[in-house]
C-alpha cells in the first residue's frame, strides 16, 4: 500500500478534529493517531501577531519530501501537513501535524520528524507584530532547531 502525505499550505484555520478524522476513520491497521497543532505564542503579552510567509511552490514541494522521508522511515499509514500563512493573532493555530500508524512509538517519531524538518527546511518566514503597534524583524532561524533537526541523521 502506498501512502500519499496531505499536504496544504493555506491561509485559512484549519479543524483538528475533523483533519484526524479524514486521515485515520475507517482505516485499516492504524493502533495510534499522534497530532501537533503549534500556535501563535503572545511571548508574555508583548506580540499581538505573526505574519508568516512562504515561497509558493517551494513551500509545498518540501513539505512533500518531509512528508515521504517521515511515511518511509517510520511505516506511518498516514500523515496530514498544514502550515498556514498571512497574519496570525496570538492564540491562532500556525501549523499541524496529523501521524497515523500502527503503533504510538512510529506516529511520535513522524510527528516530531516533520515538525523538526518543518522548522528548519521548508520555505517559511515569520515577522513578529507587537501589541503596541510596532512591526519587528523577521525572525532568524534557531540554533535548537537545528540540533533537534540533527538528531535525525
Amino acid at each position: 500500500m502506498t501512502v500519499t502525505p496531505t499536504i496544504r499550505v493555506q491561509r485559512e484555520d484549519f479543524d483538528l478534529q475533523a483533519e484526524v478524522d479524514r486521515l485515520s476513520k475507517g482505516k485499516a491497521g492504524i493502533g495510534a493517531v499522534v497530532t501537533f497543532s503549534g500556535l501563535c505564542r503572545d511571548e508574555g503579552g508583548t506580540l499581538a501577531a505573526l505574519e508568516l510567509e512562504h515561497y509558493p511552490g517551494m513551500a509545498e514541494a518540501e513539505m512533500q519530501r518531509i512528508g515521504d522521508l517521515a511515511i518511509g522511515r517510520f511505516g506511518l499509514l498516514g500523515l496530514t501537513a498544514i502550515h498556514r500563512y498571512g497574519k496570525i493573532a496570538a492564540g491562532e493555530n500556525i501549523v499541524l501535524v496529523v501521524a497515523a500508524a500502527p503503533h504510538r512509538q512510529a506516529a511520535f517519531d513522524g510527528a516530531n520528524f516533520v515538525m523538526d524538518f518543518l522548522k528548519t527546511a521548508a520555505p517559511f518566514w515569520k515577522k513578529e507584530h507587537a501589541r503596541d503597534g510596532a512591526t519587528g524583524d523577521w525572525v532568524a532561524a534557531k540554533d535548537a532547531d537545528d540540533t533537534a533537526r540533527d538528531k535525525w541523521k
